[in-house]
């Protein structure tokens, strides 16, 4: 598999904020939105609809963490698990200071269908810690997750929920988790959570999961919305593990990077950027503006409305909304990051025009990577890097196929036809296994 420098992960606060001007723009309520248009296009049933429409357990823990200083804090956990229907739950663990349960919620909705829809044989889960991992040392951080996992330990294993790492959750934090979860169970447990250092079970791959679907998608939606199969103009915003490696493997393919941002600002320059150069700048000062080369300072809310074929944000929710989407100047949108388009912005860009690639279906990489690792530990293999590869471009193509199909028979857009394809099979799914008193 063909790798790249991977920009460092960052935690959420560190991201270009989000907009939540509008009341009901907000992640929970454009994911609830897709379901229930997905819902009543494919008439669904009433009594699966109502099923459907509510997570199966939420689970809340209050995670008492002695501090370096002797001193003790509450710290407060929180599991969601969505449905599982398809198999068992599966999803990311966060450390983030404003955890919201909706966040959590809209997380575990969304991952139930992006499985479903790039036919993985999990449900969906979210969770995580309040708690702002970089305020903390490394051995609170460590006792607090370690007080989360084993308070889950009836709720969580490879075969009930599986953890994936999300904000500030890196391989190490994933390897406490692993830890923990096999000292009680007196055997090491590495199916248990993805995300994994190698030497622990972690697969080839892991790093630029994401970028890497999100590449094999890119290229297939530019022919569907009209676009050269090279030289697209793009604009990117976030430059962390999605968004710097995947701009790296956009210039690889030939295409031409006008725009990057991070939490301090964009740099643009409509010839191109110095994409190497802007990535190392993010790596080794943490502002992009501090690259080499030409381009303007803009603000964040500029660049999103500058001219380009592609525009991919890669930061929070709702980076486009009822106040800019009639200024985006684009032809095609991929969606890098879940909600970044809320559900009222979405329909007036197809009325404009403007194709848009689903969070569920472009951010799809990160997920089916996971799920090999969970493979390779359930059945003591470690694959090659070109065996991931190859077989994250069946699943990824498959989905896409699959989507695109449905769009052009029924006219609908990308985002209402993945939302169709997966509610379709967990719905029946839960059909088919039916109630259990």
């Amino acid at each position: 598999m063909e790798t790249i420098q991977s920009a460092p992960t960052f935690e959420y606060d560190d991201l270009a904020p989000s907009s939540h001007s509008i009341e009901d723009e907000n992640p929970f309520a454009t994911m609830m939105a897709s379901f229930d248009e997905a819902a009543d296009r494919l008439g669904l049933d009433p009594d699966l609809y109502a099923l459907l429409r509510k997570p199966d357990r939420e689970i809340h823990v209050s995670l008492p963490t002695q501090l370096d200083d002797g001193t003790l804090a509450i710290f407060e956990g929180y599991r969601v698990q969505h449905n599982g229907g398809l198999g068992p739950y599966f999803g990311p663990l966060r450390l983030q200071p404003g955890l919201k349960i909706d966040e959590l919620r809209a997380l575990a909705g969304w991952m139930t269908w992006k499985c479903a829809l790039l036919n993985i044989p999990f449900g969906g889960s979210a969770g995580g810690i309040r708690m702002s991992a970089r305020r903390h040392t490394k051995g609170e951080v460590e006792r607090a997750v370690r007080r989360y996992v084993s308070s889950l330990l009836g709720d969580i294993g490879p075969e009930r929920d599986i953890f994936s790492s999300d904000l500030a959750t890196t391989e190490q934090v994933m390897a406490w988790v692993m830890d923990t979860a096999s000292m009680y169970a007196r055997h090491t447990e590495n199916a248990v959570v993805c995300g994994k250092p190698l030497m622990l079970g972690g697969t080839h791959g892991n790093v630029d999961a994401v970028a890497q679907g999100m590449r094999l998608i890119f290229a297939q939606a530019l022919e569907f919305a009209g676009l050269p199969k090279k030289g697209a103009r793009v604009i990117i915003q976030g430059t962390g593990r999605r968004g710097g490696n995947l701009a790296q493997l956009l210039v690889r393919d030939g295409h031409t990077i006008v725009g990057m941002s991070d939490v301090n600002g964009a740099i643009y320059n409509e010839k191109g950027l110095d994409v190497a150069a802007a990535v190392r700048a993010r790596i080794e000062h943490g502002d992009l503006r501090k690259s080499s080369g030409s381009f303007e300072i803009l603000p964040n809310e500029e660049m999103i409305e500058r001219p380009c074929d592609v525009f991919i944000p890669c930061a929070v929710a709702n980076v486009i909304h009822l106040r800019n989407a009639r200024n985006i100047q684009c032809k095609l949108i991929v969606e890098g990051s879940h909600a970044a388009v809320s559900g009222r912005s979405d329909r007036i860009l197809a009325e404009r025009g403007i194709r848009v690639v689903p969070d569920i279906l472009a951010t799809g990489g990160g997920a089916v990577v996971n799920y090999f690792e969970w493979v390779q530990n359930r059945a003591g293999q470690s694959w090659l890097a070109s065996e991931v590869q190859s077989n994250l471009e069946r699943f990824m193509l498959d989905a896409w196929k699959e989507v695109s199909a449905l769009a052009k028979d029924q006219n609908l857009r990308l985002r209402h036809a993945a939302h169709m394809v997966a509610v379709k099979r967990v719905a029946s799914a839960d059909r088919l296994r039916g109630l259990y008193a």
